[in-house]
């Protein structure tokens, strides 16, 4: 009666549990229907050569993750989820290099946030429906080939916060519309064709902070409303033609300006005065007619840069050029002008440079008769001054003032990794040392960030470079020894690229040192989304790429995760059925105990499996069978032990000997991948590949039963273990796989590619040539073998055991296995190039074209029997004993062991 009843409540619990899945599978957010037809009209209208939107062609695209769609984590009033923003510039470490043109279709997406497509060759016009998407707060449309004018309607998004169409061929004027931009804080809109007069009318945008149309058409004159604009901090216009005028003087009213350019603008007339301007980093107003004398007033104390090169100006140096007055000046350029009168030579004396910094005057070219020295004549370290082609270089002790001003070779520079106290090269790819970790030779695994300052406040960047490293990781919430900066660059701009590192927290108690997914999202987000918050010396700034490279990259295949998170969909479905899995799941077990009765259960074995398949020419095995095949799993039948599991020599019922590799707890997978696997070790066959005889799933035991080889090993017949070092009797392991054998990109993403065999084969390849372990003494064979090949001592590599060997053969050979062994899973060959590449290696052998034999296989296992001698024809380069190229053909020698 007891057990009718619990039967009779199991069922009920679960049809009920049957019924919430249903209902909830009813239920479950789906994306607004208009926005999924306009992702898909979105596709149609681009180019995609390297299908990174294939996923756009099946699922929904909030809950099925398509790339570079990121959805809210909540529906809307109209009980759909909606999509956030499009992303679509990275995947993985790649630029999506999407062409065609951008859709009409994109004005649907009426809750978009941001709109991303920089970095493509996208051209065409931008669609005037983009002005409709008024929840619109990044507009990122830089880096393509975008034509056609400007459409009024985008000055009609209330929320915009950013619009970046730089680098693309716009043109047309502005439109006056633009003026309706309240919110808008970034105007970056150089490298265009955009032509005709600035409106006045953008005098009304009172959150304007940037304010970049360099390298247009713009002509007219400066709008002298500008300096209405309240929180104004940059203003760069140059290279653009404004006839003639000049520049107004209540630009020195603008109290929160921090740089004005205006380079090669047609500007004519005198300087204003610009002390009023409390701020003010840094001033270019070169290669134009200005006339008249530098404004005497003083410039204020923490300007790092003033360039009046190539205008008309007359009269003398003014003294508020001194050192004293500006301690943060690194370039001072009054070259090509009408100056005349004496040097000043306060202007770098006494000047206190630290470490890298650097001063440079620049006064060459103008009618400076002689220099007023207060000191010595010789200048202080860092500091450089030119005056050639000024009267006074007729002086023969200034001299050293007036040689020829060389390329300036500071324009990029590499940082160095101080880690000269740790041992060369002993990180595993894809780790490295951590330049700036507070622990010594620490290694990790680094995000990779090209990174650009696209309008900064400095002329050296090598002064600021530890106030940006503050600056940065201090908002990415990090820690200051987190982010090393690798090189820097000046571009053409003047703007300042960087390669950025990002290395994970130190953490004694992990071994892994990696950003798991979640950090990598929250950095990448903050980046995307342009959460880094100004800075004033610093500039604006844009990320060029965001590089996911070895454990990452799987990571970053939707850039880095799109569409509805796991988590939050999870976080929509579970809460409804958490409680009726929990309840089935203790009704169900008590029922299997009430059953279990006499049945004698074995340690770790359930007695079903959840999911199982027939498999043609597999055995499906079950515990008892395993169990009894090798006396209950006893350790004399015990014959190896891996990343896997161990191996156990059994005997089946009918008297087959079969190896049983038998799954550690720690290695299971689900049921559904090692039912793949195992459909997969089924289809191959080779007559140098032991064959999959059948397996054994029974929940929680995951078995494989492969034929028994009773000559043992490839590596029993390499080595010697007290050779190479004491074999250990146990293997500590996190992933599956032997150490040493294993591709580095799966130790973190757990995922297999046909290139994960190519690496372990490389290294078996390399085991052949050097008779050495993959892994000994703290040494990996990789690695010491590459060192070996770039010092040029390639045959030092190789096994001296192996005899003679004809040596083309053997670095060809070894190419391939180095190859096979690259660090990048791209950069390997496929298996069937390696099959290639070993034919080709066989027909150099000398008389290839005979050298053949037949294996010799037994019913029950395989056992290598050597050919008969008239079927070789030794020569003077083969020894006695076997070649590596024998051991990957499809002869199956003798091994004699060395």
């Amino acid at each position: 009666m007891y057990q009718s009843k619990a039967w009779t409540f199991g069922l009920f619990i679960v049809a009920w549990l049957c019924h919430s899945l249903l209902l909830i599978g009813a239920q479950n957010p789906i994306t607004n229907p208009e926005e999924v037809r306009a992702l898909r009209a979105i596709k149609s209208s681009l180019i995609d050569p390297n299908g990174n939107l294939s996923d756009w062609d099946r699922g929904d695209p909030c809950t099925s993750n398509w790339t570079a769609v990121f959805c809210y984590t909540t529906t809307l009033d109209d009980g759909y989820l909606h999509v956030q923003r499009l992303l679509l510039l990275y995947r993985v470490l790649l630029h999506m290099n999407l062409s065609g043109t951008l859709s009409p279709e994109l004005g649907r997406l009426s809750n978009l946030k941001i709109l991303d497509f920089m970095w493509n060759n996208i051209s065409g016009s931008i669609p005037k429906e983009i002005g409709s998407i008024t929840s619109l707060e990044l507009l990122l449309l830089n880096g393509n080939q975008l034509t056609g004018p400007l459409p009024e309607q985008l000055g009609y998004l209330p929320n915009l916060d950013r619009i970046q169409i730089d680098q693309n061929q716009i043109s047309g004027p502005l439109p006056k519309s633009f003026a309706n931009l309240n919110k808008t804080k970034h105007f970056h809109m150089n490298n265009n064709l955009i032509s005709g007069q600035i409106p006045p009318e953008l005098s009304r945008l009172s959150s304007l902070v940037h304010f970049l149309l360099d390298n247009n058409n713009l002509s007219g004159y400066l709008p002298e409303e500008f300096f209405k604009l309240p929180n104004l901090q940059i203003l760069q216009l140059d290279n653009n033609n404004f006839n003639g005028t000049t520049i107004p003087a209540n630009y020195s009213k603008m109290s929160k300006l921090l740089k004005l350019s205006l380079r090669n603008c047609s500007l004519q007339g005198p300087i204003p005065d610009f002390s009023q301007i409390p701020n003010l980093l840094y001033l270019d107003l070169s290669s134009n007619q200005l006339n008249g004398t530098i404004p005497l007033d003083r410039f204020f104390e923490n300007i790092t840069t003033i360039l009046l090169s190539h205008n008309r100006l007359t009269g003398a140096i003014p003294s508020n050029f001194s050192v004293s007055n500006l301690h943060d000046l690194q370039r001072l350029s009054i070259a090509n002008n009408l100056l005349s009168g004496t040097v000043p030579s306060f202007i770098w004396e006494n000047r206190a440079l630290r470490g890298m910094e650097k001063l440079t005057v620049e006064l060459q070219n103008n009618k400076l008769s002689n220099i007023t020295f207060t000191g010595t004549a010789y200048l202080p370290p860092n500091v450089t001054v030119w005056l050639r082609g000024n009267p006074l270089c007729s002086d023969s002790k200034l001299a050293q003032f007036c040689v020829s001003q060389p390329k300036d070779n500071n324009n990029s520079q590499s940082s160095t990794n101080n880690t000269s106290v740790c041992p060369a090269q002993a990180c595993l790819p894809p780790y490295e040392y951590s330049p700036t970790s507070p622990v010594d030779c620490f290694c990790a695994s680094p995000l990779f960030v090209e990174y650009r300052l696209k309008s900064p406040g400095f002329s050296d960047f090598r002064r600021y470079g530890h106030m940006f490293e503050k600056f940065l990781t201090s908002t990415l919430n990090l820690f200051h020894y987190q982010l090393y900066v690798d090189s820097f660059v000046w571009e053409e701009g003047p703007r300042l690229g960087m390669q950025l590192k990002f290395f994970p927290v130190y953490d004694a108690e992990n071994s892994t040192h990696v950003f798991n997914r979640s950090e990598i999202q929250r950095i990448f987000d903050m980046f995307t989304s342009w959460e880094i918050k100004n800075f004033d010396i610093f500039g604006p700034y844009e990320i060029i790429s965001f590089s996911l490279l070895g454990f990452y990259k799987d990571d970053g295949a939707n850039s880095p995760s799109s569409g509805l998170s796991k988590g939050a969909l999870a976080g929509l479905v579970l809460g409804t059925i958490a409680g009726a899995v929990t309840l089935s799941a203790v009704v169900i077990l008590l029922i299997m105990r009430m059953h279990a009765g006499n049945y004698h259960s074995l340690p770790r074995r359930h007695h079903s499996s959840t999911c199982s398949i027939k498999i043609a020419g597999l055995k499906d095995f079950t515990y008892r069978e395993m169990a009894v095949a090798t006396n209950n799993f006893e350790k004399s039948t015990q014959v190896g032990e891996g990343g896997y599991g161990k191996v156990y020599k059994g005997i089946l019922a009918d008297g087959t000997v079969v190896a049983i590799k038998r799954a550690q707890e720690g290695s299971l997978q689900g049921v559904k991948e090692f039912l793949t696997e195992i459909e997969f070790l089924s289809r191959l066959h080779h007559q140098n590949l032991v064959s999959l005889i059948g397996y054994c799933d029974e929940e929680s035991e995951q078995m494989l039963v492969y034929e028994f080889m009773s000559n043992g090993t490839l590596r029993d017949h390499l080595s010697v273990s007290d050779i190479e070092g004491t074999v250990p009797g146990h293997v500590s392991t996190v992933v599956k796989g032997t150490p040493g054998y294993v591709d580095p990109e799966y130790i973190l993403t757990r995922k297999l590619t046909d290139k994960s065999d190519v690496y372990s084969l490389g290294v078996v390849f390399l085991e052949l040539l050097t008779g050495k372990l993959p892994i000994s003494h703290g040494k990996n064979i990789v690695r010491e073998v590459n060192v070996e090949c770039k010092s040029g001592m390639i045959f030092s590599a190789i096994d001296g055991r192996m005899g003679s060997y004809p040596p083309k053969c053997v670095v060809k050979f070894l190419n391939l296995a180095l190859k096979c062994c690259e660090n990048k899973t791209d950069a390997r060959p496929s298996m069937a190039e390696v099959d290639r590449e070993l034919e080709s290696i066989w027909h150099m052998m000398p008389d290839s074209d005979i050298r053949s034999a037949s294996p010799m296989v037994t019913n029950s296992e395989k056992v290598a029997t050597p050919p008969s001698s008239s079927s070789i024809v030794k020569d003077s380069y083969v020894s006695s004993e076997i070649s590596a190229i024998e051991l990957v053909s499809g002869v199956i020698p003798s091994i004699t062991p060395r």
